[in-house]
Parts: structure tokens; sequence; C-alpha cells
């Protein structure tokens, strides 16, 4: 005789089990099936509690006024901790388990890594700087010539108002660049391949972060508000209180570099790694042991290396997470997506 019975396995699925049992043994062998399920239900019910939680301690951070993030951000760490307690997190902070020691890496170690030029690793690109610049330039010129045939007095200033536009852009971008960054941003997602850049740039800083126990507090894929927030409760203090000890300098560099790193595995230039470079240099500004300029610049290719490493080793995660993330998914959604890859 044969029964079918259906048990939760995980959200949103179900696994048919069969059970076969004999007239004399089947009611013991039917509780036991039956507390199993109970059991399992009752695991399932309590990481949707806790994946709600997740959900709500990071809708609170984001309603935060700034003075009080640092504070509101533990919630996130104690909601990831739970779950990670409660046998619902598998991967939250798997790499910390057996961390990587500092060794010297040179470009040929990039290169075997995937970095597409390890050269490029630590240089600015200007390539989005340039043609906005060029652009800009380009087409005040051009309707300041063609300004010159306008009747009159019109013909006399309006040339010099367009020219001008070229003037005052070229004098803000030689004194404070940062106040045309967000014209630069707009400007680059003419770029076919900006959109691509900035979700594997996100998804990866999340995943390391993920992968590392540093809990994400916020994403944005938007143009020009690119960006991952990360929780600075993992270190109970903020980074720019205290120094850190040499295994979080290490976390947290790969952290801070995956982005980059997802972008020199995919192509020649990377765009995106100025922010992050600036992340890693306050990080390891705050060093216990302070580290001297080769130290440093061997850092910055050591956490390059180890990033590539962990995109290669969570390729499914990290495929799923951009599948994820474009399409909008939150914090709690994001966080299942890479324990079901």
């Amino acid at each position: 005789m044969m029964q079918t019975v259906q048990q939760l396995h995980s959200p949103g699925q179900f696994v048919r089990t069969k059970l076969a049992f004999s007239p004399v043994k089947h009611s013991a062998r039917f509780r036991l099936a039956t507390r199993r399920i109970v059991a399992s239900a009752a695991v399932t019910q309590d990481a949707k509690e806790l994946y709600e939680a997740l959900e709500t301690a990071a809708l609170e951070l984001r309603r935060a006024p700034p003075s009080l993030k640092y504070e509101y951000s533990g919630d996130i760490l104690q909601a990831m901790n739970k779950l990670k307690e409660g046998g619902v997190l598998k991967k939250w902070g798997a790499e910390l388990e057996e961390p990587y020691d500092r060794r010297n890496v040179f470009l040929g170690d990039l290169k075997r890594v995937g970095v597409l030029n390890p050269s490029g690793i630590g240089v600015a690109s200007i390539r989005n700087d340039k043609a906005f610049l060029f652009t800009v330039v380009g087409v005040t010129s051009v309707l300041a010539v063609a300004a010159g045939f306008l009747p009159g007095d019109w013909g006399f200033f309006v040339p010099y108002l367009t020219g001008g536009i070229s003037i005052a852009v070229l004098a803000v971008g030689s004194t404070a660049p940062g106040l045309l960054q967000f014209f630069i941003d707009k400007f680059s997602s003419i770029y076919p391949d900006y959109r691509e850049r900035v979700l594997r740039h996100e998804a990866a800083h999340l995943l390391a972060g993920y992968l590392y126990g540093v809990p994400v507090t916020a994403y944005s894929l938007n143009i020009g508000q690119a960006h991952t927030d990360f929780a600075e409760a993992k270190l109970q203090r903020r980074l720019i209180e205290g120094s850190l000890e040499d295994s979080e300098i290490n976390a947290l560099s790969v952290v801070a570099l995956a982005g980059a790193a997802a972008e020199s595995m995919q192509y020649e230039e990377v765009i995106g790694q100025t922010a992050d470079l600036v992340d890693l240099q306050r990080i390891l500004l705050r060093s216990k042991n302070k580290l001297s300029s080769a130290q440093q610049q061997n850092m910055t290719r050591l956490a390059v290396y180890e990033a590539c490493s962990l995109l290669k080793k969570y390729k499914d995660e990290y495929e799923a997470l951009q599948e994820a993330m474009k399409g909008g998914a939150s914090i709690a959604q994001c966080v299942r997506t890479i324990e079901e890859a």
C-alpha cells in the first residue's frame, strides 16, 4: 500500500515523498512522517518571520535620519545572525570560515585569475570624463558658429554666451570636478555597456559583503545613484573610529574592490574603480598595523585577486543575484536568491 504526502522543503517549493507501509506498521510510520512535516512547516514559518524581520529592519534603516544610520544598522546585523542561527542561511559569512592569508600578488597572478588588463587596476579611468568634456566643447562650438549667422545683436551675443558654457565647464572641472559628477554619470548612460557595468559592479559588492558577513542595508542601480550600502555595525563601531585588525582589513578590502574586480573580468577598462579605491584607502588607513605604500599597493592587488576568485567560486550565486537585482529585488529577496542558487 502506498501513500503520498507533500512535504514543505523550502519557501514555494514542495517535495513529494512516498511512504510505503504495511497494515501493521503504518500508524507508527504515519505519526513519524506527520511529525517531520509539522517540524518542517514550523521551520519554514520561522524562516518567513525572520525574513520579514530583515525586510522591516532594512526599511527602518532607510527611513532613519543620517545621524542614526549606524544605530539602526545593528538591527540588520541582528536579523542576519538570527537567520544564520535558525539554520536558514548557509552561505552568510562562509568565507570567514577559511580566511585567506596575505601574500604578494603580481600582475601575472591577476591575469591568471581572470583580470583582462591587470595593469589597469588602480588607474582611474577618464573615459566618461573625457567623453563628456569633448561633447560639451564640440556641441557648444558648433552652436556658437551657427549662432554667428543670427541677425543683429543676436549674432554677436549668442556665440559668446554659448562659448562661455565650455569655459565654465572646463573651469569647474579643473577646480572642483566633483560638482560635474552628476552630469558625467547621466552622460555615461549613452554607452551601451553602462547598465551592465553597474549591475555587475553592485552585484559583486553585495555578494562579497554577504559571503564575508558584512550585512547589506541597501543598493541602487539608478543612473548617477548606483551604490551598495553596508552596515558598519558589523564591526560594532564606525569605520572612522578606532583601528581595524588585519582580519577585518582583509575582509573589508575584498568587499570594497569586488565591484572593480567584477568589471575587470569583463572589460579591459574598469570605469567604476575610483570610488572603490577611495573606500579601500579609507579602510587601509584604519589598519592597526600601519601599511607602507608598497604594502597598500600589494593589498589592492590581493583584494582584487581574492574578489575575482570569489566570483568564480560562486558563479551561480553571482549570476542569479544579478537577475534578481535587475528586477528590483529587496535585500531579503537578494539573500534568498544567494542561498537558493
